[in-house]
């Protein structure tokens, strides 16, 4: 079996994160490597994508993750590294961890004493279904509805769940007792330490499957491929998640299903920028409209606007259309749109058109007409002198 790779090294966090903590980490990591978002590299994107959602659905679960801290990978997955050593020959002493931190603190390591464990047998919810979702800059704004294929664990129909085959039963593991753990023997400096780790035999469910369906191969739910349609509110925004409840694994022993999470990814606009709910847009002027005044068409979200420019507007003016932004995501009202203006000079120039800008330019009343040429001289006067 390939060694697996640490689950806090994949999703690049360390072992006290927070719940928070490798959420946010995750959700930078599944846009990085979803496969969609990778069209040149998609099968490494791919075999990336599926181990972070692997290791994400064990660290988000509060439950997978304490049994994997305890346990490594054995702990969530009873068929990895299956045949742990034994104890050893030579003189020392026997510990149980148990009961030594049992002794101190009322309680077993890591877990509680067997009797405090969980029933392995009792409900227990499916996992979340993870998914990146591409939308362009209108899609987020507007919203819309996108249709993703999931793979998702569903209860198998021929064993309704139970993993055995039609007519028969499980039947308690005779290795752990029904109780999903059993004892195991570590060689340390200081002796056999005395561990529980879950039972290999039945894989840590306390029950064997004698005669197990073949459909589902006695687990119980099978892998399947559905579609799912998702219905994007407007006035989402980049990397912001969504959720589709009870879309996702089919929970074991009557438990509920999972969730589906959608991580939105929007992808830039060449016109528009987002600033939260606000619309931000550059609107280039011929420098006679930004002298003499006029009007211009701007694009909104709603489409064409005529916007009037005011005599004498410099490059750079920022005007404020209101209530022209995105709509709030699930609320009333909508941001704004910010216009900056930007005064666009002309490159080329018939000698006639140089000759008439040279002379307007000598008719100009510096003192009355080009204030921040006025100021800056005044400046330079004061700092070198005349």
């Amino acid at each position: 079996m390939a060694e697996k790779r640490d689950y806090y090294e994949v999703i690049g966090v360390n072992k006290t994160a927070t719940a928070d903590e490798i959420k946010a980490e995750y959700r930078k990591k599944a846009k990085k490597y979803h496969p969609d978002l990778n069209p040149d590299n998609r099968e490494e994107a791919e075999a990336k994508f599926k181990e972070l959602n692997e290791a994400y659905e064990v660290l988000s679960d509060p439950d997978k993750r304490r049994k994997y801290d305890q346990f490594g990978h054995a702990g969530v997955d009873p068929s990895y590294g299956a045949g742990a050593g034994g104890g050893f020959n030579g003189a020392g002493f026997q510990m149980d961890l148990n009961d030594l931190f049992g002794s101190f603190f009322g309680g077993g390591f890591g877990g509680g004493t067997r009797s405090a464990r969980t029933n392995p047998n009792a409900p227990r919810r499916g996992g979340d279904v993870h998914v990146s979702v591409g939308l362009s800059f209108m899609e987020a704004v507007h919203g819309c509805t996108k249709s993703v294929t999931i793979s998702v664990l569903e209860s198998c129909s021929d064993c309704h769940g139970s993993g055995a085959k039609a007519g028969s039963s499980p039947v308690t593991c005779s290795q752990c007792g029904g109780t999903g753990y059993v004892r195991m023997q570590q060689r340390t400096p200081f002796g056999v330490i005395q561990n529980t780790a879950p039972c290999q035999k039945c894989g840590g469910k306390g029950q064997i499957i004698e005669n197990p369906c073949q459909k589902c191969g006695g687990q119980g739910r099978v892998k399947v491929k559905r579609k799912l349609d998702i219905n994007i509110p407007a006035g989402v925004d980049d990397d912001q998640t969504l959720q589709v409840r009870g879309r996702g694994d089919a929970g074991t022993n009557g438990g509920e299903n999972g969730d589906v999470i959608i991580v939105v990814s929007v992808r830039p606009d060449t016109v528009f920028e987002r600033d939260r709910y606000d619309v931000l847009v550059n609107v280039p002027v011929s420098y006679a409209t930004a002298t003499l005044g006029g009007t211009v068409v701007v694009p909104t979200i709603d489409g064409k606007l005529e916007v009037t420019i005011p005599e004498g507007t410099p490059s750079g003016k920022v005007l404020r259309l209101r209530d022209k932004g995105i709509r709030y995501l699930n609320g009333r009202g909508r941001g704004d749109q910010y216009v900056t203006v930007i005064v666009e000079v002309p490159r080329k120039l018939s000698k006639e058109q140089k000759s008439l800008l040279q002379q307007f330019d000598k008719s100009l009343n510096i003192e009355k007409n080009c204030e921040q040429q006025r100021t800056l001289a005044d400046r330079i006067r004061k700092m070198f002198g005349k």
